[in-house]
């Protein structure tokens, strides 16, 4: 089984768009699809057609161009279940712990409520990949505006029992905005200074942070490390519960200049 091709682009002010290519079966999906120039132009520099693509939550910034790619490419449009009336030209519809094939290769659907009710991403587990869109960011989380934070916690502990080696595409670059905001709820974590240190340099010669790992993540977001002592300390919540300190640091975020 070859290796899958990722193509990173930008589309309108800062959503990554994101085109996976299967080289054995020609297949080439298009994760979400915010704007339609960009994704087409990204597509015809390879060579590539789109197929299908994978939609993670109704967001307009996320489907505004699924109905123009389908009409240009005749392409499959997949989404989320408890979206599914959201989502222009739906085809078909996945629900958590789904399992389908992209070419010869696996693909589950983890279910993540939180940002939007019912927001999918797309784990490859062979190939050590997740889609994750706005649910999961480089040192963030997405923002929520349709379930509670004992939602998106919860969520957020699924894609967590993915190996370290996973890479993470995410779907706006905001890396720079959470590296501030995590470095004022945790500090003293050396590693995550050594991180926004780089994503300073990566930013300040105009390249992208997408994607990241699953193991740095786990190191350096604080939203996935609520239970670190250091934070806990930091927040004055030592006896709270898990939920409790995400909370606490989803509502600091929104509040964060």
């Amino acid at each position: 089984m070859k290796t899958l091709a990722i193509e990173v682009f930008m589309c309108r002010s800062d959503n990554y768009g994101v085109l996976l290519h299967d080289p054995e079966s020609g297949l080439t999906a298009s994760i979400d699809a915010p704007e339609e120039g960009p994704i087409v132009a990204a597509a015809e520099a390879r060579g590539w057609k789109i197929t299908h693509i994978f939609t993670t939550h109704h967001h307009t910034d996320h489907v505004e161009a699924n109905l123009a790619l389908k009409e240009r490419y005749g392409c499959e449009i997949i989404g989320p279940v408890n979206e599914a009336v959201a989502i222009p030209g739906l085809d078909r519809s996945v629900a958590d712990g789904d399992e389908f094939l992209f070419g010869e290769h696996p693909v589950r659907v983890f279910e993540t409520p939180g940002h939007t009710a019912g927001h999918v991403c797309y784990s490859f587990p062979e190939d050590k990949l997740l889609f994750a869109a706005d649910t999961l960011f480089a040192l963030g989380c997405g923002r929520l505006f349709e379930r509670s934070a004992a939602d998106m916690w919860h969520s957020l502990q699924k894609l967590c029992v993915l190996p370290d080696e996973t890479a993470i595409y995410f779907g706006h670059e905001y890396t720079q905005s959470n590296a501030r905001f995590a470095i004022s709820i945790d500090p003293d974590n050396e590693v995550l200074q050594r991180r926004v240190r780089q994503i300073d340099e990566l930013r300040a010669e105009g390249r992208f942070t997408i994607p990241t790992m699953m193991g740095l993540e786990k190191e350096t977001n604080p939203f996935l490390r609520v239970a670190d002592p250091a934070i806990r300390r930091h927040l004055v919540m030592e006896g709270a519960t898990n939920e409790e300190v995400f909370a606490e640091i989803r509502k600091r975020k929104d509040n964060f200049k």
